[in-house]
């Protein structure tokens, strides 16, 4: 097992891409702290983990909120015994035009999308620094953090933000050993762009499903991305093979997006 013995936390992992994270890594050997809102599923998530033989902890905890996300965080290490994988997976998508947007509305996702990876790359790093670790922080970016698409303006935004910190956190921490990488997924089958399909019907009058078969349609590769093609991606940024990889938001779309 690639990553036995090493700890990592996933946040965003009840469900959905994040889940199939953590499980992926526990396949590969991992202890997995699971961090997430909805507790009664990632309580089970955390029971799929032990039920692969890896420990796992699954804990409720807001990650906008700084001093909560980075309390929880060192507890649930603590608890572990250590940390050397930090994947900064939670996320929300919007879909609106920007001319519609309203400020409310451009703050939630910013608490979530943006400041929620500034303070894992914070609590990450700090207990990283803390117990000499060289570990590895691996936040979710995606297609639309290399290209902007309509109806997803704001969420584009945060997107390109998350490559910016990506970049701006590898240069700062590579001096402790720390490599700081995001994953860029593009047309995932999860519940995630079930809901953007129904607003883009919502929102064009398209029949719905219609737009999720026009992004898939694009593919070279011919079919929808998996969650589980995500967290195979992810698996190798949180191994050995990856260590000379920093400060790269890598696109893992099935060749939709080419940059």
């Amino acid at each position: 097992m690639s990553l036995s013995g090493k700890i990592a936390a996933v946040t965003g992992a009840a469900q959905g891409i994040g889940k199939a994270i953590a499980l992926r890594l526990a396949r590969e050997g991992a202890d997995i702290i699971l961090l997430d809102v909805k507790q009664e599923t990632v309580q089970q998530a955390a029971k799929e983990v032990e039920a692969l033989g890896r420990r796992a902890i699954a804990l409720t905890a807001d990650i906008s909120n700084r001093d909560e996300f980075q309390k929880t965080l060192k507890e649930a290490s603590s608890q572990l015994g250590g940390l050397d994988i930090m994947v900064n997976n939670a996320g929300i998508c919007q879909v609106k035009p920007i001319l519609d947007v309203t400020q409310e509305e451009v703050e939630k996702i910013y608490r979530i999308n943006v400041q929620g990876v500034i303070w894992g790359i914070q609590a990450a790093a700090n207990i990283f620094k803390e117990t000499g670790k060289k570990g590895k922080i691996i936040n979710a970016c995606s297609i639309a953090g290399h290209e902007g698409f309509p109806l997803l303006g704001i969420y584009s935004s945060t997107k390109f933000a998350v490559r910016a910190l990506t970049q701006s956190a590898a240069k700062e921490l590579a001096a402790f050993g720390i490599t700081v990488n995001s994953y860029c997924p593009g047309i995932v089958g999860t519940d995630m762009w079930v809901e953007i399909d129904k607003r883009m019907s919502e929102i064009t009058g398209a029949e719905l499903g219609a737009t999720y078969k026009k992004y898939v349609e694009g593919i070279a590769l011919g079919r929808v991305e998996t969650a589980d093609d995500v967290a195979g991606f992810v698996a190798f940024l949180s191994g050995k093979d990856s260590d000379y990889i920093t400060g790269q938001s890598i696109l893992i779309d099935g060749g939709l997006v080419y940059r």
